[in-house]
């Protein structure tokens, strides 16, 4: 067992662990299974990496999204630690090579979504690996009171019974009370140690504000904050016209959505994190994954449809601990709209079905089958071809994303991969027999090393036509011609959205839909969004203080930094000191005095001027009431 401290330092250049961090690696280190509960931005990946390094064997991470996936595992490469996903997209030889890794050791994490844990090619391959840990990520998504509840989390305990002795560590940023007990509860949780860092954030201050002309509101703030920033609106069209709109006001701004080629979303968010552009308009696809800790404002243009949602991606402001703002900007047609979103966000089951039948009818899928297949997904094309209204068709999609029936991957991309099918020596004699072939076969491996014999290669097909100078179209020639004769597999890139059925396909009449588990969460739905609603609107109580309680956190203070501590400050009286000396020396020489009589004997005072100066020193306990209702000094302040 390595030394935690060398293992943080040598991989994450860390001398110190962040609070709770090292209890919880140790937690799981000892077989303990393991829960923990920290903000957004407090190093949640690092309590399941780090222990994974200082022991024998892979560790599996379930996460819901391709993206998030992606993005961990090529954070973990650069680090130089062993990590692969998989994921829809991939070939069933893909996985197998993956797969024998995870069983040679080759390869120290796994990441999967859910539903392939319950594939017989995963089962198969995992009792033949050496598992140390199983790390269950965004685990609020096993919960149905969680924002983001997806059905396939609950295979996660089957799963486990697979793996006896392996300890789970789950691992999330927003759990309310009802999400946590879920979590313990659905992943077999026992003896269970549970980390929780408080969801207060000092360095952050909240603003919720209430604008008819929210966009001149939003250009005020960004020229009184200064740094980067991420304004999140609702639809991807007012990315670009709100984009447009501050770059005319000659702040450097780009626009950001699912929806934009990969070369785009990939160009931009390189130009914000190098500060190249100062902000970005983004629907929320963006964020998520990024680690940028110089983030000085996250402003919500579009109010988020829960405070779970709000709570992360305002999170993503001021990661450096330095001073950040969270600013909401609403109307009241903003707060209307959250209500019909949620009506909008659950359409009949006889349009969810007709949309389910129509992706048979586009794939040509017979029942039984297409089970974990995927294809590229044009909605707009698809939608016109059946002649499906495009708004309800989007959340029919994810309403059966949401049952487990399929997976949409918006912001998919997949670059071109090479994987040798023969060895050595195999090649070396293919390239005495195909003399054309040997010096492009010389590029591949000098460009791509020998990992292209052990597992699937990221490729460049433009790169390798820039070295072998050649045209792109006889680079691609080429790898077919191998492929053709069996010497390795060529994945082209994909760079499309990608819809994956999880399960064999239905009769779309007899579409097993949980109508009352619908209905549910319809409601709690229902409930969140009108949370936001009163957060929003709040005038009077601590930002903070609202955002804890929510999160079942009845501890907190005041933070002194939101919209709403500072109103308040600025309605406190000032003491006039000489005043209050006087108002003392009067009380002390009367030994005991009512408020009234107070007042009657400084009439020259103006009446609610003094009641305020005398709440004041009741407050602070420098004045006391006796028995008899009259004010008497406190005996323990000296006067």
């Amino acid at each position: 067992m390595n030394d935690l401290h060398s293992v943080l330092k040598q991989y994450w250049g860390y001398d110190h662990f962040r609070p709770f961090q090292e209890e919880a690696i140790r937690s799981v280190m000892n077989g303990i299974d393991t829960l923990v509960l920290l903000p957004t931005g407090g190093g949640k990946s690092i309590c399941f990496q780090v222990p994974v390094m200082a022991m024998d064997g892979v560790c599996i991470v379930v996460t819901p999204l391709i993206a998030l996936m992606k993005d961990q595992v090529e954070q973990l490469k650069r680090r130089h630690i062993p990590a692969a996903a998989i994921h829809s997209g991939m070939n069933r030889h893909e996985i197998d090579v993956t797969l024998d890794n995870c069983i040679h050791g080759i390869t120290k994490f796994l990441y999967v979504s859910p539903e392939r844990l319950r594939t017989d090619i995963m089962i198969a391959r995992a009792k033949q690996m050496k598992i140390c840990l199983l790390a269950v990520d965004e685990a609020h998504c096993i919960s149905a009171w969680g924002y983001d509840f997806r059905p396939s989390y609950l295979l996660i305990s089957d799963f486990r019974d697979l793996l006896p002795g392996v300890p789970v560590m789950a691992l999330t940023a927003t759990a309310t009370r009802e999400v946590r007990a879920d979590i313990l509860d659905k992943l077999k949780m026992k003896s269970v140690r549970v980390f929780t860092q408080s969801f207060a954030r000092a360095n952050l201050s909240y603003s919720a504000f209430m604008e008819e002309n929210k966009e001149r509101q939003l250009i005020r703030i960004l020229k009184n904050v200064p740094g980067t920033a991420i304004v999140y609106v609702r639809t991807r069209k007012r990315t670009k016209e709100l984009a447009d709109s501050l770059s005319r006001q000659g702040i450097p701004t780009q626009s950001y959505h699912a929806g934009l080629p990969f070369k785009d979303r990939g160009d931009r968010q390189m130009a914000w994190i190098k500060n190249q552009v100062r902000v970005v308009v983004a629907t929320n696809a963006f964020g998520m994954g990024i680690d940028k800790p110089d983030v000085r404002a996250v402003i919500h243009f579009d109010l988020p449809e829960n405070l779970e949602a709000y709570y992360q991606e305002a999170g993503r402001a001021g990661r450096d601990e330095k001073k950040a703002y969270a600013v909401a900007l609403f109307n009241k047609i903003d707060l209307e709209e959250l209500a019909e979103n949620v009506e909008r966000k659950y359409p009949p089951v006889e349009l969810i079905k007709r949309v389910y039948q129509a992706l048979a009818n586009y794939y040509k899928i017979p029942v039984g089958g297409a089970e974990f297949e995927g294809f590229g997904f044009d909605i707009q094309d698809f939608a016109g071809i059946f002649g499906l209204p495009i708004s309800e068709t989007h959340y029919a999609l994810k309403l059966l994303e949401e049952e487990g029936f399929l997976q949409l991957s918006e912001n998919f991309n997949d670059p071109a991969k090479l994987h040798f099918l023969v060895d050595n020596r195999q090649l070396y004699d293919f390239q005495i027999r195909y003399r054309e072939m040997d010096s492009f076969i010389k590029v591949l491996l000098r460009l791509y090393g020998g990992e292209m014999f052990t597992e699937y290669v990221r490729i460049s097909e433009s790169e390798l036509a820039q070295i072998y100078f050649a045209p792109v179209a006889e680079v691609i020639k080429k790898l077919k011609f191998l492929q053709e004769r069996e010497i390795l597999v060529y994945e082209p890139r994909r760079d499309k959205p990608q819809l994956t059925f999880l399960t064999p396909r239905y009769d779309a009449a007899m579409l097993p839909l949980n109508i009352f588990e619908i209905e549910k969460k319809k409601q709690r739905d229902r409930h969140k969004a009108k949370a936001v609603v009163n957060y929003a609107s709040n005038t009077h109580r601590c930002r903070t203080i609202l955002l804890l309680e929510y999160f079942n956190e009845f501890d907190g203070k005041d933070c002194g930094v939101c919209d709403v501590c500072l109103a308040n400050k600025k309605k406190e009286p000032v003491r006039d000191e000489e005043l209050v000396k006087s108002l003392m020396a009067y009380i002390n020489l009367q030994t005991a005095i009512t408020p009234r009589e107070l007042s009657q004997a400084f009439e020259n005072i103006p009446e609610e001027s003094l009641f305020e100066i005398l709440r004041s020193l009741l407050e602070d306990e420098i004045l006391l009431y006796n028995q008899f209702g009259q004010l008497t000094l406190n005996s323990q302040y000296q006067f």
